[in-house]
Parts: C-alpha cells; sequence; structure tokens
C-alpha cells in the first residue's frame, strides 16, 4: 500500500468508516499476526491480541497522524501487548506455583524471566537512535533489511550491521546487569533476537 492511500485511509478511519478499518485490517493482520507468535508461541494467543491491536487502532483512530505510517504504530503496539501478556503469563504461574509449592526455585525462576522482559525493554531504549530504529523496524516490525534500508534511505549494508550491533547491545546488556551476570536470556527472548528477516 502506498503512502498516499494509507493517508487517506486514516482520515477516512477518523471518520468513523469500517471500509477503511477492513482493508487496514486485512493489509497488516498476517504480518502482524506473525510477530506477536514469533513472541507467544501459541496460536490462539498470538489471535486474541491480534484482535485487541486492532481494538485499540478504532479506539484510539482519532490521535492518529495521517502522515505517519500505521504499520509502525500497529507493530509497536503489537509488540507492547506481547510483551505484556509475556509478564502477566509469568505473575500467573508465579502465582499458581506458590499456591501449590513453597519452593524458592521456581519463584525465582519466573522473577528473573519476568526481569529479563524488563531488561530488554530496558536494553532497546538505550540503543542510538538509529540502531533502534533499525532494530524496531527488523525486529518489531518484521521487515527484512532491503525493507528498512528502503524506509531509511541507507544501505542494506548499514541495517546488517546496526541490526547485529543492536542485537549484542541488548544481549550484553541482560547480561551484564548487575545481579543477573549468571541468568540466562529466556528461550523466547532469545528466540526473538537471533530470528533471520
Amino acid at each position: 500500500m502506498n503512502h498516499t492511500n494509507e493517508n487517506e485511509l486514516i482520515l477516512q478511519l477518523q471518520q468513523d468508516d469500517v471500509n477503511a478499518f477492513d482493508v487496514l485490517y486485512e493489509t497488516y493482520h498476517n504480518s502482524l499476526y506473525s510477530n506477536i507468535y514469533k513472541f507467544t508461541r501459541q496460536a490462539e494467543t498470538a489471535q486474541d491480541i491480534l484482535q485487541e491491536v486492532f481494538i485499540c487502532l478504532w479506539e484510539k483512530r482519532l490521535t492518529l497522524h495521517p502522515h505517519q505510517p500505521i504499520a509502525g504504530w500497529l507493530f509497536v503496539v503489537s509488540y507492547n501487548k506481547s510483551v505484556t501478556y509475556l509478564k502477566k503469563m509469568l505473575r500467573e504461574s508465579l502465582q499458581t506455583r506458590n499456591a501449590v509449592t513453597a519452593q524458592k526455585a521456581p519463584e525465582n525462576d519466573l522473577l528473573q524471566r519476568e526481569d529479563q522482559l524488563n531488561l530488554l525493554e530496558e536494553a532497546i531504549e538505550k540503543l542510538s537512535p538509529q540502531k533502534r530504529k533499525v532494530f524496531e523496524l527488523c525486529k518489531i516490525q518484521g521487515k527484512t533489511y532491503e525493507e528498512t534500508a528502503r524506509e531509511l534511505g541507507i544501505s542494506k549494508h548499514t541495517v546488517k550491521e546496526y541490526l547485529s550491533g543492536a542485537v549484542s547491545y541488548i544481549k550484553l546488556y541482560v547480561q551484564q546487569h548487575p545481579g543477573h551476570q549468571s541468568v540466562f536470556i529466556n528461550s523466547t527472548i532469545l528466540l526473538f533476537l537471533c530470528t533471520e528477516v
């Protein structure tokens, strides 16, 4: 979809045009679902989060800026909702285990996993603006190196270098954070970081 058509759709959406909403849904739901699934690894959960993202789109339609790409907004919302879901599951699992057993090891493991999700978010925030943009486009929005290079007006090689630097920094940040040196990155996060685009 070209930028002009997308701008028109957002303006129509802000006028409560359900057809514009349907077009945006048809355009983005597959790629959003794939990205959410990378986090949750559960088809039904990914579908639920996807629906939440589009409900949010409808509810926030009046706050959207017609000249900013809607894809970026949708992918950031889906990323945030996925991370929120994972944190919620960790907390619920912790509460369930506490009800069943008084063992400290499982509790510590779950707390460490929630800490790692928080650290992932912190690390992304600490990236340089250019590396963060490349990371968001490639890892959060699921764009290819070529698409990212085109959007940012840089070479594909530069995208690879920025992304590699961002991933290395995030892994290092998580591993070197005080009190977390011996904690391995949660397998979901590791899979997310290492997935090729």
